[in-house]
């Protein structure tokens, strides 16, 4: 992906990794379009950043995200790249005597079939272009899962592993399909994660990532900051050893 010169929607851009993206890629020169459910902050995300575009859109709406691509892709014919950045993150407990389903449910929606909803609404506008891009935002506990936020891990094991399948679906095409997969970094996903000292400084990790997109170190198409590291690649050796510090207990 070049740096510059581009035309790149970014959903849930009003707050944490989306904006700080946001802002970055703004700086470099290309146009932002930030989308998300909250409009007071994509407002106030725009306003600090002239130029920036932003649109509301609810991402567990169907109906919503074909429109809402539609009329991006109308208002922004120069639409070239994606990143699939909106997400929600809640903690689950999975021995309650009632488990509230709803949290499940939109969880997936937002972090699964948002996305695959989006990528399907734009795809062909982005098969196109001279040259596109198409960035998924899984996690490193797509890799290992911290036990308590259940289905947050398995939406973005299950991005992960639909990311790999339109990378090859698309190997022939002009479109580049990356993956993102942040540690926890700190902002608001989760109460405590922006005051959490394990936790990687958002500007630290926004500089890494676009240091590592700048110079090409996407191997396998996946973007790696050193934090996400021992997570992504638990499996090749250490994998009880960190879900136990991960999880804690037996």
């Amino acid at each position: 992906m070049n740096i510059t010169g581009n035309t790149i929607l970014i959903t849930g851009g009003g707050s944490g990794i989306g904006r700080a993206l946001a802002e970055a890629l703004h700086a470099r020169g290309n146009q932002i379009i930030i989308t998300g459910r909250r409009e007071s902050l994509l407002k106030e995300t725009a306003a600090a950043n002239p130029g920036m575009a932003w649109s509301t859109l609810d991402v567990e709406d169907p109906a919503a995200i074909a429109a809402f691509g539609a009329g991006v892709v109308k208002s922004h014919p120069g639409l070239n790249a994606v990143i699939l950045n909106a997400g929600i993150m809640k903690a689950e407990d999975l021995t309650a005597p009632a488990l509230d389903l709803s949290t499940v449910e939109a969880t997936i929606f937002t972090n699964l079939l948002g996305p695959i909803r989006l990528t399907a609404a734009l795809l062909p506008h982005l098969k196109a272009q001279p040259k596109a891009t198409v960035i998924t935002v899984t996690s490193g506990l797509a890799f290992i899962p911290l036990a308590a936020t259940p289905t947050y891990n398995a939406t973005k094991a299950a991005m992960h592993s639909w990311t790999q399948s339109l990378r090859h679906q698309l190997r022939d095409t002009a479109v580049e399909v990356l993956e993102l997969a942040p540690p926890a970094v700190a902002t608001d996903l989760m109460p405590g994660h922006a005051e959490n000292p394990s936790s990687m400084p958002l500007a630290d990790f926004t500089t890494e990532v676009i240091d590592l997109i700048e110079r090409g170190e996407t191997p396998r198409g996946e973007i790696l900051v050193e934090r996400v590291k021992p997570l992504r690649f638990a499996e090749v050796g250490g994998y009880e050893a960190m879900f136990q510090r991960l999880n804690g207990g037996h």
